[in-house]
């Protein structure tokens, strides 16, 4: 079954991964948390986690705008019939249909695109500390199962 509201829902993936973003973070976001005049989101993160500006593509801002024509109603960027915050359960299952409609072999899960954001990050040589901060991580220890993985780690130790 094709999604109801595709670019709604696109929305909310782009805006999952590049911000490593929870499914109760997404849930929550509102348009006064959009500067678009400086191209950023604050994102608020949940489970303690530490609060952060950031920028936002081209590509996000566009989307977003769409979104704000499509759904003019309500302080929610993503938000149900009622006007209200789309619930978690919907934004969990908007991602597991788009793994089926990609045809993935495995069950996917929202919570996999915010990992994905910390192993992209340091896959890019990203620094530790810079991804901790990004993902809102009180701990470093929640950041450093990322580089550990991370295969540009070890590139350029050598000169030859």
């Amino acid at each position: 079954m094709l999604p109801v509201h595709p670019h709604r829902d696109s929305t909310i993936i782009l805006l999952c991964y590049r911000h490593g973003l929870r499914v109760a973070e997404v849930a929550s976001l509102r348009w006064e948390q959009i500067d678009w005049n400086g191209g950023t989101i604050y994102v608020r993160r949940v489970k303690k986690g530490t609060s952060s500006v950031q920028p936002l593509s081209g590509l996000e801002i566009r989307a977003l705008r769409q979104l704000q024509r499509d759904y003019p109603a309500s302080p929610y960027i993503f938000q149900s019939s009622r006007l209200s915050p789309l619930a978690h359960d919907t934004i969990a299952g908007i991602v597991e249909r788009a793994g089926k409609l990609a045809g993935l072999p495995f069950p996917i899960h929202a919570h996999m695109l915010r990992h994905g954001t910390g192993y992209y990050l340091a896959n890019r040589g990203i620094d530790t500390r810079t991804i901790q901060s990004y993902l809102g991580h009180k701990n470093i220890q929640h950041t450093v199962r990322y580089t550990e993985l991370a295969s540009t780690k070890f590139q350029g130790l050598w000169d030859d």
